[in-house]
């Protein structure tokens, strides 16, 4: 190969066609989405309720967001369903019009896209590789005293997957509160993370008027192509407007259905959560020992690595790895980010030793 392509996670065919591959004997590592794949009961389920296509979903998904707040522990009137977190961070830039926004990056993309259609500046806010690229509040906080309205920050990051923990989240929601600065918190992976309750902001949104949280079920619950997501705000005024905006039913009623199962699926979220879990330090370990890469501390479902060995780029270690039939994720694309990164996200046990024995021969 002469020419080093860069793939997203999710360009599977191009990758496929690009180096010759089956589809099928590809396992993704750089899709960030949980291996086990869709819950055993909740594709009985669909398959059992495939005629609730013929209705419309209830208008204003009383019951979707009753079991959202039994799950989140939040007043179901904070919820707001969406067709995948995409179309609420587009709702929510739409409502806010910022004109002066920040971006903690390096981050997911999507966020300056939608950004763009706004006509809001855009900065980022680098976390430091010094630092294991966790946050600097403090430093933070300085920066934003420069004219900002609206700050986004991915929590656990991707592709970093470091994590801001919750009394930190409060400092800064109180002091961009006092700087009238709407804060967004996009929690697609806090539910991998350690300890939940130790970086959710979900909490806070019973404390904070200029705070929404929004998740969904594309990563944990292995369902990207269901799009579902969910905002959460106690800014009731705010999210009044955004339901005005937002297309009428646009969450189908399969996918409200199975939702509401996911959520209330404990046996499929313990094994999720044994599985990332005991999987993701068992990775980590063995890392620590390959000295080729720097490993950062992981709170997400992927781990973030830095290469080390002069010569040796995040384009060798992807093509390494391809032809192997390990796709990860070469993380030169990614803004912000100084030298050569690659991104992986936990598999099965038996294809997360393939790629460690991989990642020790470089």
């Amino acid at each position: 190969m002469t020419t080093k392509m860069v793939f997203h996670g999710s360009d599977i065919e191009k990758i496929c066609d690009y180096y010759h591959l089956n589809k099928e004997d590809i396992v993704k590592f750089g899709a960030n989405v949980n291996p086990l794949g869709l819950s055993a009961s909740v594709k009985r389920a669909i398959a059992e309720n495939v005629d609730l296509f013929s209705s419309y979903p209830d208008r204003d998904y009383v019951s979707l967001r009753n079991t959202i707040s039994e799950y989140c522990r939040i007043p179901a009137e904070f919820i707001l369903p969406g067709n995948g977190s995409s179309e609420l961070i587009s709702l929510l830039i739409q409502e806010r019009a910022p004109k002066h926004t920040l971006i903690l990056g390096p981050t997911y993309s999507e966020y300056s896209r939608e950004l763009s259609f706004s006509g809001s500046t855009q900065e980022y806010y680098h976390l430091r590789e010094e630092r294991n690229f966790t946050l600097d509040v403090e430093d933070l906080c300085k920066i934003l005293e420069n004219g900002y309205d609206f700050l986004i920050l991915c929590n656990p990051n991707n592709p970093t997957s470091s994590a801001v923990m919750q009394e930190d989240l409060r400092k800064l929601i109180a002091f961009c509160a006092d700087k009238d600065i709407f804060v967004m918190i996009d929690e697609t992976y806090a539910e991998f993370a350690p300890d939940v309750e130790e970086i959710t902001a979900i909490p806070l949104t019973r404390e904070f008027t200029n705070l929404m949280v929004l998740r969904g079920v594309s990563k944990f619950y292995a369902a990207p192509g269901m799009r579902l997501g969910y905002g959460i705000t106690g800014n009731m005024e705010f999210l009044s407007k955004m339901r005005e905006k937002q297309t009428p039913w646009s969450l189908n009623s399969l996918g409200a259905f199975a939702g509401e199962l996911m959520l209330r699926d404990h046996d499929y979220i313990q094994e999720t959560r044994d599985l990332i879990l005991d999987e993701r330090d068992r990775m980590e370990q063995e890392l620590q020992n390959i000295p080729t890469f720097k490993v950062y501390p992981a709170y997400a479902n992927f781990i973030l690595l830095k290469i080390r060995r002069d010569g040796l780029t995040s384009a060798d270690v992807f093509e390494a790895c391809i032809k192997k039939g390990l796709m990860i994720r070469d993380c030169s694309s990614f803004q912000c980010l100084d030298g050569e990164f690659v991104r992986f996200c936990i598999m099965m046990p038996d294809d997360n030793t393939k790629l460690l024995n991989v990642l020790k021969q470089l």
